[in-house]
Formats: structure tokens, C-alpha cells, sequence
């Protein structure tokens, strides 16, 4: 298995703020394409950082950026309650998100492993919006967002679906086939509103997978949709960000 290195930096935010992000990179000195990320309602917690080392050990220099660093820094929390996330993720707006995702990304644009190569996201539950969010504001090669809450509207998001015409790079979509928390009212918003904006992307549905289920820590763990979304995740940044 590859060596990587792994670190805590603080990156400056356009607002002022400071965030702390987690970053997993191969050991050695060649050149690297950059992978963003992005967390679960539930922070940067041990499943999000095994994530991130993961792809530092397929050759990417990848970092997973803190997105609630303005309400709660360091949070990790318990996936058996979500309530004490709500608080946290009701506080996000798209205006603060584009400046922590900007952040993360000028920061792997300026690394000496990473300057002039791809760029690339991924987000996981509530970082499938930011995914979504980055590729609309920033010209990644590519955006992969399992099960992301919040891309339709909801009541305490107006949602993204009027960002699909400004998404720059192929957009991959993971869902459950048993998710009650994103029905399939929800899922074909999003998949009928980037094929009216022409954009190219590509939808997967696991008919016998729950929310979460790339998540080894959660109960709705699905080993074998996890398997196949993995060899799908890989195949995809093999082609737009390799």
C-alpha cells in the first residue's frame, strides 16, 4: 500500500474566518491532481479522513476542508444523532460555502505538488451539495456527490437546481434506492434539471442501498453498493481528472 502523509493546516477564508481542513497526500515529490473532500453533517470525523487518505493512496493530494468551522471547529459528531448536526448545517448559506470551498481551492491550486494540475470534488450527505456548489462556482474537472441533501429545495435551503446551467465539469450522482430522507421526486429534479441544462452527467442508483450507505461507520452501511460506487468514483476521476 502506498506511504502518504497526512496533516491539519488552517486556510484563510475570504470573510475572515479561519478553517481547519484535513489533508492526506502520497509520499513523494512527484506531481499530484487535487480532490476536494467534503464532509457528512457529521464533520471531518474518522470517516471523512479515512475517505480522504484513501485517494491520497491512489495518487491524489486530497483535502477535506472543516465547512462548520464558523458554529462548531473540531465538531465530530455521533451518527446515531443527527440532531445535534441540524444546528450546524442550518447554519451553512451558499454565500459562506463558496468562500470556504474557494479557500480549499486556491490553497491546492498554490501547493508545489498540485500547481497546473486537475482538480477535482467529492462530497458525501450534506458535501454532495457542496460538490454540486463548488462545480457550479469553480472550474473543476470534474464532481461526484453521493446522496447530497439539499441540491432540491428544502425549507431551510432553496436548493441548487437553478445552478445547473453554470456547472463547469461532469457531474457523477450516487443515490439509495431505500433513501426516505431523498425520494425519487427529489433524485429526478436534480438528474431532469442538468439534462435541460445540457450538462453532462452521470446517475446511479443502488435500488437496495439506504442513505449513507458508502459510510463503514453507519448502520446503513451497504458493502457491496460501496464497492461498486468506489470502482465508479475511481473510473470517473480516471477520465476528467487524471
Amino acid at each position: 500500500m502506498p506511504e502518504i502523509k497526512t496533516e491539519w493546516i488552517t486556510l484563510k477564508v475570504a470573510d475572515g474566518t479561519a478553517m481547519r481542513a484535513y489533508v492526506a497526500r502520497p509520499h513523494d515529490t512527484n506531481q499530484h491532481n487535487g480532490l476536494l473532500v467534503y464532509q457528512e453533517a457529521f464533520g471531518v470525523n474518522g470517516h471523512i479522513r479515512d475517505v480522504t487518505e484513501r485517494f491520497a493512496r491512489q495518487g491524489c493530494l486530497a483535502v477535506s476542508p472543516e465547512l462548520f468551522h464558523r458554529t462548531a471547529p473540531g465538531f465530530e459528531g455521533a451518527y446515531n444523532n443527527f440532531e445535534s448536526a441540524m444546528p450546524h448545517v442550518r447554519a451553512l448559506t451558499h454565500e459562506n460555502l463558496e468562500a470556504d470551498v474557494r479557500a480549499a481551492y486556491q490553497w491546492l491550486q498554490a501547493e508545489p505538488g498540485t500547481q497546473g494540475r486537475k482538480i477535482a470534488c467529492i462530497g458525501f450527505c450534506k458535501g454532495g451539495r457542496v460538490a454540486f456548489l463548488t462545480n457550479a462556482v469553480l472550474p473543476v474537472s470534474g464532481s461526484i456527490s453521493f446522496y447530497g441533501g439539499g441540491i432540491t429545495p428544502n425549507p431551510f435551503s432553496p436548493g441548487l437546481l437553478d445552478r445547473a446551467p453554470d456547472l463547469h465539469a461532469p457531474q457523477m450522482l450516487f443515490w439509495g434506492g431505500l433513501d426516505k430522507h431523498l425520494g425519487s421526486e427529489q433524485t429526478r429534479a436534480v438528474s431532469e434539471s442538468l439534462r435541460a441544462a445540457g450538462k453532462p452527467f452521470v446517475n446511479v442508483e443502488f435500488s437496495d442501498a439506504d442513505h449513507g450507505f458508502f459510510c463503514d461507520a453507519r448502520s446503513s452501511y451497504n458493502p457491496n453498493a460501496a464497492r461498486q460506487a468506489w470502482a465508479l468514483v475511481l473510473a470517473f476521476l480516471a477520465i476528467y481528472a487524471a
